[in-house]
């Protein structure tokens, strides 16, 4: 189809910036083309230990991380480190499409615990009581979240982390979004009083620094979690890639500012998109971070499938069906704002044409 714009890939519309392409030139035109260790280039190591500063956790480079094939190879060793057959672990939902078949691969059965629009789809300790058993493991977070866009602050982790501690539950957080919020600076629930020895923290270079298709992430953890995980990794993986390591070690020490801009612009495309979508009539909550609108869809009387495939075929904009992040997404359609202005002003645009005739075919 043509004249299509789309709203539905998680993947910034920036070019990696020139300064971390250029260290990939560079590396090539050195020679490095080899293996690197395991785990990882020692230096970008300690690049990452000494950025994760900056959320309160503290890691030792030598035997507490990894650097992984993006953040998706650091979510798939963590599950398959902690869970076994016969185990539960809990998925904030909407979330993520791949921590349920993560999970379902080790053998786990994987919970959803609902969030709701009305709380702006932050987790509670009451949703989560409701879904423990005494088959529960672990439980999975992705906050800032995709695809709701929804962020935890320090009071809203408290009571989650005292009922963590209580049930003795580890945590996989992917917190691959920590850098894209807007107003309020990223909590990570790892940086808790006694979470670091239960936790495991999975990010990486794709969303905050436009590295997508580098695939380069990293996992953080105690070092008796790291250990089992790192044999995983070196038995399936070997190693990233040693020219994008060196990309993203040049990213962590030099990219502040290319990192800073891309955000600000984001702010500018979140705030014009929730509006948006507000004045042709979708009620919208205000996402506080990563780079998509969760607009609501219900009042249309389609569902999120429905309403997807009709908008892309008559109104010529994609957007994916809230119900593919599960149950609690379906009557919500997840906008990216990762594109152009000029893009999504069209898009929004389009999109309330496209309700107008609805409301003509329905009456």
């Amino acid at each position: 189809m043509e004249d299509i714009i789309s709203l539905g890939v998680g993947e910034p519309d920036f070019v990696t910036p020139w300064r971390v392409r250029e260290a990939c030139f560079y590396a090539l035109e050195q020679g490095y083309t080899t293996y690197t260790s395991n785990r990882g280039m020692p230096e970008l190591r300690v690049a990452i230990a000494n950025y994760l500063h900056k959320y309160d956790l503290h890691y030792d480079p030598l035997t507490e991380i990894i650097v992984t094939i993006g953040g998706s190879e650091a979510i798939d060793i963590a599950m398959r480190t902690i869970l076994s057959p016969g185990d539960e672990i809990l998925i904030p939902d909407p979330g993520y499409v791949s921590y349920y078949p993560c999970a379902i691969l080790t053998g786990a059965t994987p919970v959803a615990v609902t969030t709701c629009a009305s709380d702006d789809f932050k987790l509670t300790k009451e949703a989560i009581l409701g879904k423990i058993t005494e088959k529960t493991k672990a439980i999975m977070l992705c906050f800032p979240n995709n695809p709701t866009g929804a962020i935890m602050t320090h009071s809203d982790w408290q009571p989650i982390v005292d009922l963590i501690l209580e049930r003795d539950l580890f945590v996989i957080s992917d917190e691959i979004y920590a850098e894209l919020t807007y107003g309020e600076k990223h909590v990570s629930i790892a940086a808790f009083p006694e979470m670091k020895e239960r936790t495991v923290v999975v990010s990486g270079m794709s969303k905050a620094f436009a590295m997508t298709g580098w695939r380069i992430g990293y996992v953080t953890g105690p070092e008796y979690l790291i250990k089992e995980m790192l044999k995983i990794h070196q038995y399936t993986i070997m190693c990233a890639p040693i020219m994008g390591q060196m990309a993203a070690l040049e990213a962590l020490q030099h990219g502040e500012k290319d990192k800073d801009a891309m955000i600000k612009e984001y702010d500018q495309r979140r705030r014009l998109v929730v509006e948006g979508f507000r004045s042709i009539g979708l009620p919208c909550h205000e996402p506080k971070g990563a780079f998509y609108a969760f607009p609501d869809i219900r009042n249309t009387g389609l569902t999120s499938a429905q309403f997807a495939e009709r908008l892309l075929i008559e109104g010529k904009v994609a957007v994916v069906p809230g119900e593919v992040f599960g149950q609690s997404g379906e009557g919500f359609i997840r906008c990216s704002y990762a594109t152009s202005v000029k893009q999504l002003e069209t898009a929004i645009e389009r999109i309330g044409l496209f309700l107008t005739q609805l409301d003509r075919i329905e009456a």
